[in-house]
């Protein structure tokens, strides 16, 4: 029996590599393509194994658009040094052969591709187009579940990473062509939501201790929940006792099927989960289905699946439980799956969830926290034992995400809110936008809708960006004077360049297109640099699709932005000497302009059209 492995260091199984027959998305993968075809037909002339061809962006000093490190492992072959077998091999391989292939030189033990004119000018025609970067339909759908935190109360800072990075996630897949749907999985049936329709029925707003924080109906409710653990923590014995048998009702009624009791949580689920809706609304993150966990009890599938562990070989009763022996997968802890009062467990419903999920799209990813890995684990198991394949899930694990002050906590809410952050972001955005538009401002260039607007792209694409830029399992500190950070690797850097771009097309005054395309007259490095970056947009895109990883293309939109500030600085553009120059480089700079729009929307960041 194969191990179940860590669901943070196990790779995505999405994707169509080359080999295996898939289709190039983009001119950088059709020119890696012909670079690893031109390296093997080289390799098989000198009668050299054709496996680790090396293909890497090249080192800073190497002017190439990739480079191969094959000669480090020709060189024993060869029995000469690595630089004479890399000057070897390029002098077996005829550039003229292969599309996109320009010259091949050698530096040292690299052998180095540059591109063609033609991959040049196809580049930027292809970037043209509103759309670039999304590739062709793969015929598959996916599921994304995300966010799902449990609906008692607000949505804390230290969760914010989960519908961001969630977010994210669905909007690359759906890019990279899937057909994507977004889920929220409501947990309206545990112990969690009985106390908190317990609590609602028991207390009055008299009993309540405070006012709300918001106008919104989470805020007002969550008093209920917290006053009703502080009564569960400190009441006396008896009254603890007759709680806890109301809370047992409450829990049992779902089980039983019970509609009086399905309405009675309901009514607590939905006034919170509607006020919660309104904050990730903000960020925003839009879910395609709220599925209810409920709905696997209501149907039987949970009694279903508990039946079929029963039977199987994995299956003890032990400690007034059913569990589950998962030693065979190498999981040391076992999974409880049915109490001994015929009471099915969170786990349990989830796993006639994720039958349901397989029933219904061709694979599944799951945003969890880092505290869910022996859950994720066991869950996966579970799922083959079934007689599912779990390679048809994956998860995305991620660490939670701190202010300086520390670890923040909601059982007395004493930590801090989504709401806040984004709140907060805002008004910083807001100060920052009109100490630099100032003179935009006072020129009646900019009213005041449009430093709110700005304001709100800015703020909360600086908490998006700074969130989803860091890999998953990677905790974060968040930082303000990074995150809104103009100068420096952040979304404002990145927005900036979008609305400069904007700013050169719209005192152009005139759409580009594809026949004002010059390339000769695109000759400097700044520009060549540019256009490189934007080929690889559709090949980010698609990494990122594969690996799960969002912060992939967050590192590409820094790395064009880039690329975009050298062109700026050193190619004029409305004031180009030649009029074949001005074309061409307004389609250049079109071109730039669709790739970061694209770039910052697959990380679910505005693009503000001025800064």
């Amino acid at each position: 029996m194969a191990p179940i492995e860590d669901p943070s260091d196990r790779g995505c199984r999405f994707g169509r590599p080359f080999s295996d027959g898939g289709k190039p998305d983009g001119m950088f993968r059709a020119f890696h393509a012909a670079v690893e075809t031109a390296l093997t037909d080289g390799l098989e002339s000198l009668d050299l194994p054709t496996d680790d061809l090396g293909i890497e962006e090249p080192p800073e000093d190497i002017e190439a658009t990739l480079a191969a490190s094959v000669a480090f492992r020709l060189a024993g072959e060869l029995e000469t040094a690595p630089p004479q077998a890399a000057a070897k091999l390029a002098d077996a391989i005829d550039a003229a052969e292969y599309d996109y292939i320009g010259a091949i030189t050698t530096q040292g033990p690299y052998v180095n591709f540059r591109t063609t004119d033609r991959y040049r000018q196809e580049t930027i025609e292809a970037a043209q187009a509103d759309e670039y970067g999304r590739l062709d339909d793969r015929d598959e759908s996916v599921v994304v579940e995300h966010t799902s935190a449990n609906p008692t109360g607000p949505v804390h800072v230290g969760r914010a990473r989960n519908p961001i990075l969630g977010d994210a996630v669905a909007n690359i897949l759906e890019m990279a062509g899937y057909d994507v749907e977004r889920h929220y999985y409501v947990n309206d049936a545990g112990r969690q939501m009985a106390v908190f329709t317990w609590a609602y029925e028991r207390f009055d707003e008299s009993d309540l201790d405070s006012e709300p924080a918001r106008d919104r109906a989470e805020y007002d409710l969550v008093r209920y929940y917290r006053t009703g653990n502080s009564y569960l923590e400190e009441a006396d014995d008896d009254a603890v006792e007759a709680a806890e048998g109301e809370i047992a009702a409450i829990m049992q009624g779902l089980e039983a099927g019970d509609e009086d009791t399905y309405e009675r949580v309901g009514t607590v689920v939905d006034t919170v989960l509607g006020g919660m809706k309104g904050c990730l609304a903000r960020l925003p993150a839009a879910f395609d289905e709220f599925v209810k966990e409920t709905r696997f009890m209501r149907n039987g599938s949970t009694d279903d699946v508990a039946s079929r562990l029963k039977e199987t070989d994995y299956a003890v009763y032990e400690e007034d439980a059913w569990q589950l022996e998962l030693t065979a997968y190498d999981i040391d802890k076992n999974l409880v799956f049915l109490r001994s009062d015929g009471t099915s467990l969170y786990t349990t419903r989830d796993l006639a969830h994720h039958e349901w999920k397989f029933d219904s799209f061709d694979r599944a990813v799951t945003v969890l926290g880092e505290d869910h890995k022996l859950q994720a684990r066991q869950l996966q198991a579970t799922l083959d034992i079934l007689g599912n394949d779990p390679d048809r899930l994956d998860d995305v694990i991620y660490s939670y995400v701190n202010l300086p002050e520390g670890k923040m906590s909601t059982r007395r809410g004493t930590g801090v809110m989504l709401d806040d952050l984004l709140d907060e972001a805002i008004d910083r955005a807001r100060r920052e936008v009109e100490d630099r538009l100032g003179d935009r401002i006072r020129d009646d260039d900019l009213d005041d809708e449009d430093i709110e607007r700005i304001a709100h792209q800015v703020g909360i694409g600086a908490v998006r960006y700074d969130i989803v830029s860091k890999q998953p399992t990677k905790a974060i500190t968040f930082k303000w004077e990074e995150a809104l950070d103009f100068e420096a690797q952040s979304a404002p850097y990145v927005q900036y360049v979008h609305a400069r771009c904007c700013g050169i097309l719209d005192e152009a005054e005139s759409e580009p297109t594809v026949d004002d395309i010059d390339i000769a007259a695109l000759s400097t490095p700044e520009e060549a640099e540019l256009i490189d970056a934007i080929a690889r947009f559709p090949a980010v895109i698609e990494d990122a699709a594969d690996e799960l990883t969002p912060h992939r293309v967050a590192t590409y939109t820094r790395e064009i932005a880039d690329a975009f500030n050298g062109f700026y600085r050193s190619c004029p553009v409305l004031s180009a000497e030649s009029a074949a120059t001005r074309r061409s480089r307004l389609a250049l700079v079109a071109a730039a302009q669709h790739t970061v729009a694209n770039g910052l929307a697959a990380l679910g960041v505005a693009a503000p059209d001025s800064m």
